[in-house]
Parts: structure tokens; sequence; C-alpha cells
């Protein structure tokens, strides 16, 4: 019988919990450049310091400019840019937008 434990260990199985992230957008160019429309869906970039692995699942917070409506919308990690990357690229991760009806919303919206 297989189990989800690493080396087969007897602890507990911990089961993982989508990560909640807040994303405050202030002007429309930081916007344009955090966007990722090559992504089904739609996506953004959101700069982070923690460890996320391909294919988490994330909830995000997102405030865009003047707009005192946070958009709440949920996505899975599609991009990793590591700490120290080649480049001075900023670290963090790139999340595409669920095909719900908060991904549509949020892509709708940006």
């Amino acid at each position: 019988m297989a189990t989800d434990r690493p080396n087969g260990g007897s602890g507990p199985v911990t089961v993982s919990r989508p990560g909640v992230l807040s994303l405050n957008i202030r002007e429309k160019a930081a916007l344009y450049a955090a966007y990722m429309p090559f992504l089904k869906g739609g996506g953004i970039f959101i700069p982070t310091s923690r460890v996320y692995q391909l294919g988490e699942e994330v909830f995000m917070l997102l405030s865009l400019m003047d707009d005192p409506q946070r958009i709440a919308v949920q996505g899975k990690v599609v991009w990793v840019t590591p700490e120290g990357v080649q480049g001075n690229r900023t670290q963090g991760i790139g999340v595409q937008f669920t095909a719900d009806d908060t991904g549509a919303s949020a892509r709708a919206t940006i």
C-alpha cells in the first residue's frame, strides 16, 4: 500500500492548505508589469520571499489602484522566480487564475 509520507515514515500526513497572499497595486504601470496575459485565463506575478512549489494552490486578495474593493481570487502557482536569480529579477511567483467566476472576474477587472 502506498503512503503519502516521505521515506515511508510513520508520522502524520500533512495536508497543505492554500496560502493566502495580499497584493496592493497602486499604479497602472505596476499592474501591467505584474499581469501575465499569456497564461490561459490570465494570471499575475506576486513578489514574495516565501517558498512555493509549482502547482500549489493560493488564495489572493488583490487591491487595484483606487478601487476600495479587494478582489478575492484563487489560483495555482505556475511560475517561480527564486531568490538570487540572474538578471536582478524580483523573487516571487506567477499565479494562474482559476477557470471559475472569481478568475474571470479578476481578469475582467484587470
